[in-house]
């Protein structure tokens, strides 16, 4: 039992001495003015997203979607969903939220992600009664991607026939 706190207490300092020491050090060129724009304290406790997303979690799948490489906006026959532009996603009726339930029940698996991204890049936000089933369909199809081969295909372009 002593020997596992002692590795306990010996971990802690091995992680928290660098961290104050970083700190110290940041703070120094702060008060000189050298620190860059971005750069941040080892300390400090940032609520950022990371640009790569593990695609795990679902407030991370949003964001990810967001952080798409492709600025392309792809039309998936749902020309009339333009109309809802601006919209917040809870502000949507049920009929409202009906048309893209129509839209999304017609795409493959694979055109999920990318129907998605195409309504975040024309600023018409998801409705909150089909966005828990939409992030369902793109986790999933996420992990079969990386599940059937070992290797992600999940940011690949969907090849329309």
């Amino acid at each position: 039992m002593i020997y596992l706190i002692s590795a306990l207490v010996i971990l802690v300092l091995i992680v928290a001495i660098p961290a104050f020491i970083g700190d110290k050090r940041y703070k120094k060129r702060v008060a000189e003015g050298t620190a860059k724009p971005d750069e941040t304290s080892p300390l400090e406790v940032t609520k950022d997203v990371p640009q790569e997303c593990c695609g795990q979690h679902a407030t991370c799948e949003r964001d990810s979607l967001l952080a798409a490489v492709s600025n392309e906006i792809i039309y998936y026959d749902d020309e009339e969903l333009d109309q809802y532009k601006g919209r917040n996603a809870e502000d949507y009726s049920d009929e409202e939220a009906e048309e893209f339930a129509n839209v999304f029940y017609e795409l493959k698996e694979i055109e999920v992600a990318g129907w998605v991204r195409s309504l975040q890049l024309r600023q018409v936000a998801l409705p909150l009664q089909l966005m828990d089933e939409v992030l369902l369909v793109v986790r999933e199809r996420r992990f079969q991607s990386v599940a059937a081969d070992g290797v992600d295909h999940s940011n690949e372009k969907v090849k329309r026939g």
